[in-house]
């Protein structure tokens, strides 16, 4: 039972990460708790029954986490819904007792697809990909089915809450039991013809023997749910190991809906073992909390030009020397008040031009409405337009070009968002005048913070979960625009990271020797020095220098080319990595290499953001990546990424590519008061040295992007918050 606690341990840092600040339901408070309407998970994580898939598809943007064991298996599942119509499912397994070793560690990839959606007469259909990138374990592929029914009965004997029927098809391991027939050939259900896994083994998808399986699901109330199937799983290997008895095609199981988000089932699986789940669904779309924004600034209008034209008056110009430092220091304060920091003024006879930083909220829309609203209360009448320059370590992002009239004239009007975007510009930053005002004192400027810091380390055969824990010290000194020096000291408390398996690589060992690197106390994480530009419009460069990660330092230049209205963006990077002594203090080992890429980004209406990435990684290989992150305006992304190089699948090693997925999520999401932090990680299914690339600190897409037209339009309905 050693792996259950592992992949339940697994389970609380995916899942508790998320469900930490989530506060429990209280029965007292919610007598009628509302389930959401979304379907119950089955033992891979994924809509279903207990063993079996079902035909339904989570709702767009669903998050899941679920962790299952019966008869000495333990599953621990990340699901995700990028649209309507696809799911993708991840999955870590250990089977105790399989195949000679006492615990067997796999992980999978899952996906399925929407072929037609319920309606009063159909029902949900979906095709489905069960482990069809990993060792093939649990490969599988289906066709399900599923039709949902209320008030069935007769007369006053209606049966409570809702039926689900599902029917479907299975091959591979979903073909096993009860086979109707075969079609085609199929050389085995597992492993699939894939030793070293990640290969695709999409000639062996929908062949061979093909098996039935159906199940009914029964919501009893918005609590209560019963479950029945039958199984088309024979489980032959598992049972021949003597892993658990199947005696029995049906399972049986009952669940119960302990919060809004969370779900607990337990089963009584095929005749002879017991089983539970444990089920976490997240959405971005229904936060934990409300947001709570303080009320903004309102509009301050200004008077009539016939009844009072000396307000309008722009004699002011003549003395704006002294005039604009005394607006600077009247809206340098309300700007605090708002979370937002000015960093300069221009102003002219009609035009002022605002740059200021962004530190309270996840979206930038929010922060321009309020830096806006500010800028009423202050300005002379006759100044007109508004320039709002966003600003990040000193660099202007862009420029949001407002006429002060739509403010007056659309703060109360029936789709005032919609109708203020159709006024408002974007543009390339532009050089500020010589008459303009810099906030006092601002640089040179000190910060720092001391924090926990937790490093995890994932699927070493012999320990799957490995945990550092400690305290980060960190610091950061601008002496002038654009100028940043920052560092971080970590000191580690207690962890198992230094326990790791020692690298077996064929190449370099770039990233395998990271339990190396977790044996000292004491680390200098990072040391670095960065400049950041403006070399012409539309592009934007950063020179770096030092220590930038537990394992590499040296120089690292970036040019990025992103037009303010454009969803493109190319981007080139050129390092010189060198590997830092295992530790983290000041010296270098002998390796050191030339590393780089060329990059290009393209920003989907859809909210899908692409990006390739082509060049030399960390052990000398030459390849590119391929990743796509699904972002959502509220500051939640989930994305999933995978390289290849030139390295062969057998000098690569086990996982034959590197690959891997992360996620986001905004801590204002938890909380409701607005912050601009998340929490997040990147998870691979195995660490390999090829595809690995150097970590630096500060690069340019993240910042730039934010600030841009795509993302601001998405954002713009919160424009007046």
């Amino acid at each position: 039972m050693r792996f259950v606690g592992i992949l339940g341990g697994l389970f609380l840092l995916c899942a508790g990460a998320v469900q930490a600040q989530t506060p429990p339901s209280d029965p007292a408070r919610e007598p009628e708790l509302k389930r959401l309407p979304i379907p119950s998970l089955n033992f891979y994580g994924l809509p279903g029954l207990m063993d079996m898939p079902s035909g339904e598809m989570l709702p767009e943007g669903q998050f899941t986490t679920a962790f299952s064991y019966f008869g000495g298996q333990g599953r621990l599942t990340l699901a995700f819904q990028p649209t309507d119509w696809m799911t993708l499912g991840f999955r870590y397994v250990g089977i105790s007792g399989f195949r000679g070793q006492s615990v067997r560690y796999d992980r999978n990839f899952d996906v399925r697809f929407r072929l037609l959606k319920e309606t009063r007469r159909r029902p949900n259909v979906v095709l489905g990909l069960q482990d069809f990138a990993g060792t093939g374990l649990y490969s599988g592929e289906y066709l399900a089915a599923t039709k949902s029914f209320t008030n069935l009965g007769w007369g006053a004997r209606q049966l409570p809450g809702r039926v689900k029927a599902t029917a479907g098809l299975g091959w591979g391991r979903l073909g096993t039991h009860g086979t109707l027939g075969v079609i085609g050939t199929r050389a085995s259900f597992q492993p699939g013809g894939a030793s070293q896994g990640g290969d695709l083994s999409y000639d062996q998808w929908f062949r061979g023997p093909v098996a039935a399986f159906a199940g009914l699901e029964w919501d009893v109330n918005d609590r209560l749910g019963v479950k029945v199937e039958y199984s088309s799983d024979a489980y032959p290997e598992e049972v021949q190991a003597g892993v658990f008895q199947r005696r029995s095609p049906f399972n049986f199981g009952v669940e119960y809906q302990w919060t809004r988000r969370t779900r607990l089932g337990a089963y009584y699986m095929y005749g002879a073992e017991l089983g539970f789940s444990l089920q976490v669904q997240l959405n971005p779309y229904h936060p934990n909390v409300q947001t709570r924004l303080p009320a903004p600034y309102p509009v301050q209008p200004r008077p009539d030009p016939q009844i009072d034209p000396v307000a309008w008056s722009t004699e002011w110009t003549s003395s704006s020397a002294v005039v604009a430092p005394y607006l600077r220091d009247q809206l340098a304060p309300l700007l605090s008040d708002e979370g937002l920091l000015l960093e300069a003024l221009d102003i002219s006879a009609e035009t002022a031009e605002l740059q200021f930083r962004n530190l309270r909220y996840g979206a930038n829309a929010v922060a321009i409405g309020r830096a806006a609203r500010a800028m009423t209360r202050v300005l002379p009448a006759s100044i007109e337009i508004f320039r709002l320059t966003l600003m990040s370590r000193g660099l202007p992002l862009s420029t949001v070009v407002i006429h002060r009239s739509d403010l007056e004239q659309l703060e109360f009007e029936n789709f005032a968002s919609d109708q203020m975007l159709v006024e408002t510009r974007f543009t390339d930053p532009r050089p500020l005048s010589d008459a303009a005002v810099q906030a006092e004192d601002l640089y040179p400027s000190t910060s720092w913070s001391v924090a926990p810091y937790f490093t995890p380390g994932y699927f070493d055969p012999e320990q799957p979960f490995r945990l550092d824990v400690g305290v980060s010290l960190r610091g950061a000194y601008q002496p002038a625009p654009g100028w940043v020096i920052a560092g971080r000291i970590n000191q580690r408390l207690f962890g198992n990271l230094d326990g790791g398996a020692a690298s077996g690589s064929n190449l370099p060992p770039v990233r395998t020797d990271q339990a190396q690197y977790a044996q000292y106390g004491t680390t200098l994480n990072q040391l670095y020095g960065a400049r950041y530009w403006k070399p012409a419009p539309d592009l934007y460069a950063r020179v770096s220098a030092g220590y930038f990660e537990y394992g590499y330092g040296g120089l690292s230049t970036e040019v990025l080319w992103k037009p303010v209205n454009s969803r493109l963006a190319l981007g080139a990077e050129a390092n010189y990595a060198l590997k830092r002594d295992f530790d983290q203090l000041f010296g270098f080992q002998d390796y050191r290499i030339a590393t780089g890429h060329a990059s290009a980004y393209y920003d989907f209406e859809n909210g899908f953001l692409a990006q390739i990435d082509v060049g030399r990684y960390l052990a000398g290989d030459y390849g590119a990546t391929f990743s796509v992150d699904r972002v959502f305006n509220n500051g939640w992304s989930v994305g999933g990424f995978f390289t290849r190089t030139n390295v062969s699948a057998a000098e690569f090693g086990e996982g034959s590519f590197d690959k891997g997925f992360r996620f986001r999520i905004p801590i204002t999401w938890f909380r409701g008061s607005p912050s601009k932090r998340a929490v997040g990680t990147t998870i691979r299914p195995i660490q390999r040295d090829g595809g690995a690339r150097l970590s630096v600190p500060g690069r340019l897409y993240n910042q730039v992007r934010g600030a841009h037209r795509n993302v601001l339009s998405e954002q713009w309905p919160r424009f007046w918050e």
